[in-house]
């Protein structure tokens, strides 16, 4: 199976942009950590992104990122961490194997997309890195283009239900 495949074909143009921009895009910028390739990703006037601190009790989640430069920060933070460790498989692959991005709704210019993180990447010292959350993406079409213009992200995964992505 290929994983860095996009699921949606260009027949239905908004979900492949979507998954293009949320997943492939956003990996490929990640592993690079140039923040650069997804900058123009985000609606700027307006951004919120949430953190559910892993937690199913929205009484919990905090406003972790009040604009995307907060979210920039924390972003960069977290790829020079891993572009700083030495894994046993290549991260790129890893990363796309652990991602699934399957239900995207989409209403005239607004859409909701839920991202998901279920899987191990191998580090080099014999140990693994979990990846097991996952995000929820609010998007605008602004000018012809799909952005994020917020999200609650480090949600379970699963949230209250049987385990699996």
């Amino acid at each position: 199976m290929d994983h860095a495949r996009n699921p949606f074909p260009p027949g239905d143009p908004d979900r492949h942009a979507i998954w293009n921009m949320l997943v492939a895009r956003d990996i490929d910028a990640f592993v690079a950590a140039d923040w650069s390739m997804v900058a123009g990703d985000f609606v700027r006037d307006g951004f919120l992104g949430l953190h559910a601190m892993r937690s199913d009790r929205p009484d919990g989640w905090r406003i972790a990122f009040p604009t995307v430069e907060a979210y920039r920060e924390e972003w960069l933070r977290q790829a020079r961490e891993t572009a700083a460790t030495a894994f046993a498989e290549p991260l790129r692959e890893a990363i796309f194997r652990a991602t699934t991005l399957r239900d995207i709704d989409v209403a005239g210019a607004a859409a909701v997309a839920r991202k998901k993180f279920d899987g191990t990447i191998r580090r080099a010292d014999g140990g693994t890195d979990m990846l097991l959350w996952q995000t929820l993406y609010f998007c605008r079409r602004e000018r012809g283009r799909w952005r994020i213009s917020g999200f609650v992200g480090y949600l379970p995964n699963p949230m209250g239900g049987a385990r699996g992505a």
